[in-house]
């Protein structure tokens, strides 16, 4: 009989290998291959990249629908990481100053992401399809932007992370939420201290925001159209299909807590009631503070929140508060208060 220990050292044995692919398929917390592994070959389970089917038939799992969306958010981040291991090298990061384990630490990221998406795998029940990635386009121009991007995707995950586990139908699962999102957090951590030389810490909480389909949604941009697996579900389901809007950069604002803000439309605005009252609304740590919102010149006023640290999210409403899904009419813009400036930088 072949021992526990003998069946660990086995799957810890493969992290070691000359490429990414393995002779076994590695768990999460029984092999050190989602630290250890580097090289730029493409880690298991992002070496195969047909979406699963369902091989029982019966009910779905209480909660399969949220564990297809986040799975399929969790291609796109991967498939950044993967890229990014593949274009750059560690020369890439030390040409601007960073220091010298930029390159491995993303590697490690990268690994820690490909563990993610054979976790979520794991929780889809045998009754429901497993998600492939499609083809994603991030608009990387060099190492500077795809580290710009990466503190973006690393702080917005923490944020949609939090709405999935009000979401979530199970205890085990509004557990295995919180435990990916310390792990996001500790990416951030490093990316705030090691590439932006700035304090991580932002205040006794982070940003809790409810509609995670929301944010999931916003990473649709990044998607190749046509390029997902016909199989695939609707991502991310259900939509509200809302208008979506960023911010204007280009302004004498600081875009810090107290100062104005403008919203810019990447597509069709809502159809404004002249009679109606429209409302900014932001969450930031665990607090929701709204503030009128003028369709005319699309600007508000940022709350003046006690700390410029962190992320603040903002979204637009019929209702103060926008205490149910339907009160929301556009977004959300993700406005990352730290490091100072990045939010100028995107």
């Amino acid at each position: 009989m072949i021992s526990s220990n003998t069946i660990i050292t086995a799957l810890a044995a493969s992290s070691v290998v000359a490429g990414a692919a393995v002779p076994q398929r590695p768990i999460p917390g029984l092999s050190n291959y989602y630290s250890d592994y580097r090289g730029s070959g493409r880690p298991y389970p992002g070496n195969e990249t047909a979406p699963i089917p369902a091989t029982t038939n019966g009910a779905a799992g209480p909660d399969d629908l949220l564990y297809q969306n986040l799975l399929s958010a969790e291609w796109a981040i991967y498939s950044f990481y993967q890229q990014g291991v593949e274009d750059f090298n560690a020369s890439s990061f030390t040409s601007l100053g960073l220091p010298n384990t930029t390159y491995d630490r993303i590697q490690e990221i990268r690994n820690n992401e490909a563990g993610h998406l054979a976790i979520f795998q794991s929780q889809i029940s045998s009754n429901s399809l497993k998600p492939g990635p499609c083809k994603y386009s991030f608009g990387i121009t060099g190492p500077e932007s795809f580290l710009i991007t990466l503190t973006l995707l690393e702080i917005a995950s923490m944020g949609f992370l939090t709405g999935l586990a009000q979401q979530a139908t199970l205890n085990a699962t509004k557990g295995a939420l919180t435990a990916v999102a310390e792990t996001e957090t500790r990416h951030e951590t490093w990316a705030l201290m090691d590439i932006w030389k700035s304090n991580p810490f932002a205040g006794p909480t982070d940003t809790s925001f409810p509609y995670a389909n929301e944010i999931l949604n916003n990473t649709n941009q990044f998607i190749i159209p046509g390029s997902c697996p016909r199989e695939n579900p609707e991502y991310s389901y259900p939509s509200q299909n809302l208008a979506q809007f960023t911010y204007n950069p280009k302004t004498n604002s600081s875009l810090t807590s107290g100062t104005e803000i403008e919203f810019v439309f990447t597509t069709p605005p809502p159809a404004w009631n002249d009679t109606q009252d429209y409302y900014a609304v932001f969450y930031h740590g665990l607090l929701n503070v709204s503030m009128p919102f003028d369709t005319k010149t699309n600007t508000t006023m940022i709350p003046d929140f006690e700390l410029n640290k962190g992320l603040i999210i903002g979204i637009i409403a019929d209702t103060p508060g926008a205490p149910t899904l339907d009160t929301v009419l556009a977004g959300p813009v993700l406005l990352v208060e730290q490091p100072t400036g990045a939010i100028k930088l995107a």
